[in-house]
């Protein structure tokens, strides 16, 4: 792993989410930006995946973005890593364009597989995968993705029961652990109480990453989580970060969940994330 080029794909990723939700004063910028550093790793270091895009999936690592409202940092991601053209990230939220606001697959948008948003879904629908994996002799993983005010939804623990109570052992579900959602912090809203405990008390195996921000913790991490699968048990990883991390006017706060910057703010979050890899 080359940390060096790593930054400079997540300090790229940054800019595009500011740029796509600014451009149509819409978006969820504050929990794309927070999970920008477990994207970067996920497409370039972990996952076995292939941009030349079978739904299916034979043969290679799947993944699921349950909390689909950070479709941003998502649709960089997949652009960027070679599933459609980089200028695509210019026609976010637009009227037929296949990057809508929360993630569809009826325009067939190479990388996507289901159509997410509806929270507390994509739970259920990465253990299907991962049960189909498992049907057809296929050793590959299926990775999810969950926002931590998600859990609030009472779909995920029937799923979270099921996985460990069949043995779905090739599972790594991760929950970006911020503590935040639209409405305020987790805390106030509806307390979580102490997901380690909740998890494991369903069965599953557990790790944390202190520092869900961090480009070297985010990979150990995930390689350790990948190290856990086949035991018999899924895996779940609770990530630490920072909602709206890498702007500094938008880090720590709900404010910035559903928000999008207007041109001064733009200016000053970008000079704070200098281009690397070029704009679209």
């Amino acid at each position: 792993m080359d940390v060096n080029e790593l930054e400079d794909f997540a300090t790229q990723v940054r800019r595009d989410i500011l740029r796509q939700v600014h451009k149509v004063n819409s978006g969820h910028p504050g929990g794309s930006l927070g999970c920008t550093e477990f994207f970067t790793v996920l497409y370039k270091e972990i996952l076995e995946h292939n941009p030349d895009f079978n739904m299916d999936g034979i043969g290679e690592d799947l993944f699921f973005l349950s909390n689909g409202h950070i479709s941003p940092v998502f649709y960089s991601v997949l652009a960027r890593t070679g599933y459609f053209p980089v200028k695509e990230l210019n026609t976010f939220r637009l009227i037929d364009s296949r990057l809508q606001g929360h993630p569809t697959t009826h325009e067939g948008l190479p990388g996507v597989r289901i159509a997410s948003g509806s929270l507390g879904q994509g739970m259920s629908v990465a253990l299907g995968a991962a049960q189909a994996k498992k049907l057809n002799n296929d050793k590959h993983l299926v990775f999810s993705l969950h926002g931590d005010g998600e859990l609030q939804e009472g779909q995920n623990w029937e799923a979270i029961m099921y996985a460990a109570g069949n043995g779905v052992d090739n599972i790594i579900s991760t929950i970006d652990y911020n503590g935040q959602q639209i409405d305020g912090s987790t805390d106030n809203v509806l307390p979580m109480g102490n997901l380690r405990a909740k998890f494991e008390a369903f069965g599953w195996d557990v790790l944390e990453i202190k520092d869900g921000n961090d480009l070297e913790q985010v990979a150990e991490g995930l390689r350790k989580a990948k190290s856990r699968t086949g035991k018999g048990k899924p895996v779940c990883v609770l990530l630490h970060t920072v909602m709206g991390h890498g702007v500094d006017f938008m880090m720590h706060t709900h404010a910035w969940h559903g928000k999008a910057p207007n041109d001064e703010q733009l200016e000053k979050a970008l000079a704070q994330n200098p281009e690397t890899l070029g704009d679209y």
